[in-house]
């Protein structure tokens, strides 16, 4: 409820680099990712449990005092009547509904690692102290992840670019999650990891928007974050549900994860086909 109407907003002021706005905006998210569990587990370590909530909480008051002082939409607002054919009709265009399914299949697998990096490298023999900080090496390299594949994708093209970062997505978690064994395959993982996928967060309201009348932004983009979430919701039960029938082994979990993040990008390719062809040099 906070992210996406800042989201939202940015877009009304870009264009031609809207894609590197959205990147640059949603990297505070990342370093937030790197911060909070590096202060989370510090806290609890010195004044236990009940300040490190404290602390976290007048953390995010002052920033989200800064932001509704900060945040507005270059558009002015105009009230209407809520209609949930609103967020229903943008799903008759081709190319918005394939956008939407690519993003649900693709957000199925994405989180899986999120969730599972820190247990299934421990299970393979990583120290508990070193997993501690997969999750936030990921996010790290997830804050350029967010920013350099938005400045690419408004000089090649964003459905391009969306593309390309999530067949490395599949490729770097069936080529190298999957047999990762040790720390150091581990830790490469969770760095390049988090730079294909924090691109996805950046490039796909860029590719809602760039498909979007301008003042159809918000809608469209909540309409699509709304379904996908469903998604991000189920895929980590079935990841836990797939981990708990092989008795702890991650490997069907992997393999589920790859596979939806391979679909997900399959249906990209086809959102690109429906806009511009199959002219693989088109700026799209």
């Amino acid at each position: 409820m906070i992210f996406y109407p800042a989201m939202s907003s940015t877009g009304t002021w870009f264009f031609k680099r809207r894609a590197l706005a959205f990147g640059i905006m949603a990297s505070g998210s990342s370093l937030g990712g790197v911060i909070l569990p590096i202060m989370v587990d510090k806290i609890i370590e010195r004044s236990g449990f009940p300040w490190a909530m404290r602390g976290v909480a007048f953390l995010l008051l002052g920033l989200l005092i800064y932001a509704n002082l900060t945040v507005r939409s270059r558009l002015p607002p105009s009230p209407t009547p809520w209609n949930l054919m609103d967020f229903i009709r943008p799903l008759r265009e081709i190319p918005y509904l394939l956008v939407v399914v690519a993003s649900f299949l693709f957000f199925f697998g994405m989180f899986l690692p999120f969730t599972f990096i820190i247990l299934s490298a421990q299970y393979h023999g990583m120290g508990e102290n070193l997993a501690f900080y997969l999750i936030p090496i990921l996010n790290a390299v997830s804050i350029f992840g967010r920013t350099i594949p938005g400045y690419i994708a408004d000089k090649v093209g964003r459905f391009n670019t969306m593309i390309a970062t999530s067949f490395l997505s599949t490729v770097l978690v069936l080529g190298l999650w999957l047999p990762a064994r040790g720390n150091i395959p581990y830790i490469l993982f969770a760095a390049f990891y988090g730079f294909s996928s924090g691109a996805f967060v950046s490039l796909a309201p860029a590719l809602v928007a760039q498909i979007s009348d301008i003042r159809q932004i918000g809608v469209r983009t909540g309409s699509m974050f709304a379904i996908i979430s469903i998604a991000a919701l189920v895929g980590t039960p079935i990841g836990g549900a797939l981990v708990t029938n092989e008795g702890g082994n991650y490997l069907h979990l992997q393999i589920f994860c790859g596979i939806m993040m391979f679909g997900g990008s399959v249906v990209f390719v086809a959102a690109r086909w429906a806009l511009a062809g199959s002219k693989p040099t088109v700026k799209v």
